[in-house]
């Protein structure tokens, strides 16, 4: 059974001559910009072998030898694993209060609309001018007033107020039916039972997409985390990495391997859940 084509060539249009040469050259293109983009992180990868003599002097990409044991000697020496552990405690508490705090939010503005929620779009609009390094040293004196720095808590909170998943949750919850909304009142659930019952779990797209952005920058985050985090247990795997570049007995190799350490898990999740998030954008692409 012939399987039905489902791009924007057409069989028909697929047995031309002319458009086989488009599609190769379009190939071609398409990997040249993988080539591209994978590049640094072979090289990385590659540098991470040589020991400081090759990394300093050698123009050749490829080591002389692949010793593990390099690597083996740096993950003893960044001691990261503890740091691994801490990034995760952030991204899993992040992306809680980013989907619970700011889906109430949106739930709110959308939904509900009580009384003076245009005032509250509006300031939520309007947040989204204000650059982040602007309202950094604010925070962070208020954070310390306040006696917050030293764990995750600011750092989970920060991702629960944010101004553009407030947007897009509101944005998805428009387009939901409201026929399932008012059958859910009729029934008797309450306003907090038709958003966890009804609401998020119709919005599954959605929630894996902020999932996605709040575990990236939950994990690429550095400047908020090394001012909370400094000098605690707590450090994640940027703050981590960061004071092992300042160590005046690192090399350039080392750095190298470190830098190694932490893009693994996010690759490993990208290959397991690549055809999941895929999914997951374009029927949200679909459903706006």
């Amino acid at each position: 059974m012939n399987k039905t084509r489902t791009g924007i060539i057409r069989d028909y249009d697929a047995s031309r001559l002319s458009v086989k040469i488009a599609l190769v050259i379009v190939y071609i293109l398409c990997g040249l910009i993988v080539l591209v983009a994978m590049f640094p992180i072979y090289w990385v990868i590659m540098a991470g072998f040589m020991n400081l003599r090759e990394f300093m002097s050698s123009t050749n990409i490829h080591p002389e030898a692949f010793e593990l044991a390099r690597y083996t000697q740096t993950w003893r020496q960044l001691g990261i694993m503890r740091n691994y552990l801490n990034s995760l405690y952030l991204i899993l508490g992040s992306v809680f209060f980013a989907l619970v705090s700011n889906g109430l939010l949106a739930y709110g503005l959308s939904i509900l609309k009580p009384k003076g929620w245009g005032i509250i779009h509006k300031l939520v609009m309007v947040s989204l001018l204000i650059p982040t390094t602007l309202a950094l040293v604010p925070l962070f004196m208020s954070l310390t007033r306040f006696g917050l720095v030293g764990f995750f808590t600011p750092l989970w909170m920060a991702a629960g107020a944010n101004a553009f998943y407030v947007v897009v949750f509101r944005q998805f919850f428009l387009s939901l039916p409201s026929s399932l909304i008012d059958a859910g009142r009729i029934d008797g659930c309450t306003q907090m039972g038709i958003f966890m019952r009804i609401v998020m779990p119709l919005s599954k797209p959605i929630c894996v997409v902020i999932t996605i952005f709040t575990v990236n920058g939950a994990w690429s985050d550095f400047l908020l985390p090394f001012l909370v985090l400094r000098g605690t247990p707590w450090q994640t795997v940027m703050v981590r990495l960061f004071e092992f570049s300042t160590q005046q007995t690192i090399n350039h190799d080392d750095l190298m391997r470190a830098v190694v350490f932490s893009m693994i898990p996010p690759i490993i999740l990208f290959f397991f859940f690549q055809k999941k998030l895929t999914e997951n954008i374009v029927s949200v692409g679909i459903k706006g």
